[in-house]
């Protein structure tokens, strides 16, 4: 679901900033490390605000695409290092998952899933979103980062911490 961290017109952060520097050194990279996920701290600066992604997230969920345009978009950035706050790179990303670029761009030109997209925003603030990554799993709520273990313990019924 949609959350953005510092949303528009916040200021978003640099990434040859001493804080992303720092997070992604001591703690993302040795995450994704152990996982075997490769991950780059993008060098877009600063980083792109995610309203624009979102928004068409909400058009790639509507054409029945929207895990895969995600996933897509999630690799772009941390992956490739693509700015994900561009409307020509989205409609590419968008169509490498089998979307109509032109019709998906016109879409985030127009803002046509604005809408859609502040209301996902309002349904993640009513349900206690304040940060992410965050897991509903029954009646517990986990937000951070949290091991397999504390994973599987709480999905298979076994308690696990308890934070929200």
């Amino acid at each position: 679901m949609p959350f953005e961290l510092r949303p528009h017109p916040n200021p978003t952060l640099l990434p040859e900033g001493d804080y992303l520097q720092r997070a992604w050194s001591q703690s993302v990279f040795p995450i994704a490390r152990r996982m075997g996920v490769p991950i780059v701290l993008p060098k877009v600066s600063p980083q792109p605000h995610t309203h624009l992604a979102f928004e068409g997230y909400q058009f790639a969920k509507e054409h029945g695409k929207g895990s895969e345009y995600n996933h897509r978009v999630m690799a772009a950035f941390f992956r490739d290092g693509l700015d994900i706050g561009r409307i020509d790179v989205l409609a590419e990303l968008a169509g490498e998952v089998g979307l109509d670029e032109r019709v998906f761009g016109e879409a985030l030109r127009t803002r046509k899933y604005r809408e859609a997209h502040q209301r996902a925003l309002e349904h993640a603030r009513a349900a206690g979103v304040n940060g992410v990554p965050m897991f509903v799993i029954g009646d517990q709520v986990l937000t951070g980062l949290h091991d397999r273990k504390t994973l599987e313990a709480v999905i298979e019924g076994r308690g696990g911490e308890n934070r929200g």
